[in-house]
């Protein structure tokens, strides 16, 4: 299925009925807000694809590449759950899916008795690989923007999610650094 193009540009079109109607400030509210709801639509169509070409939804490929790039191959479900902002019941389901479809597997937690894994398998890192290499190659490569427009729209919306508390912004980058170091000193890239 294609994704049928607007016979208009829809953000410019509410952009100016608002503005008309309440105002300028809120006019580009909602043309930030209807500019990302579009194109998350159009991106999320193209990434649907790819990943329904795999068997996959993207919270599967999600899970799926944290475990790949996880120097243990293992992550707690509670870990998924709050990183990934997917309730337990929906990690759980996610993990029985990929479970029934040979990608992970359970495996105790090697010091805690009350704490599952998810582990990753063979076959999961294999429709990861691919599925990686057709996202990559099919839809972020080919997305439209020019490297730095690229880090300017990372770097707006990662104000624009600061700003509305979507992630701790005190600790984010000590955070990221931790498991930046911890996949270095794993896969010995140290001298």
């Amino acid at each position: 299925m294609t994704f049928k193009p607007a016979p208009f540009d829809v953000v410019e079109a509410s952009r100016r009925v608002w503005a008309d109607r309440w105002g300028e400030s809120a006019a580009s509210g909602v043309a930030v807000f209807t500019a990302i709801l579009r194109s998350y639509q159009m991106l999320n169509h193209q990434v649907s694809e790819v990943m329904q070409a795999h068997g996959l939804t993207f919270p599967r490929y999600e899970v799926l590449t944290w475990l790949e790039i996880e120097p243990d191959s293992a992550l707690t479900l509670s870990w998924i759950s709050s990183v990934l902002r997917i309730p337990p019941a929906t990690v759980t389901n996610l993990i029985d899916r990929l479970e029934a479809d040979g990608h992970v597997r359970r495996v105790p937690h090697p010091t805690d008795a009350r704490t599952t894994l998810a582990e990753i398998t063979a076959a999961g890192r294999a429709v990861t690989a691919a599925a990686t290499d057709d996202l990559r190659s099919r839809v972020y490569e080919p997305l439209g923007l020019e490297a730095d427009e690229r880090d300017r729209v990372i770097g707006l919306l990662a104000g624009l999610r600061a700003h509305h508390d979507e992630f701790d912004t005190e600790r984010s980058d000590l955070l990221i650094k931790k498991i930046d170091t911890r996949r270095s000193d794993l896969r010995g890239d140290h001298p």
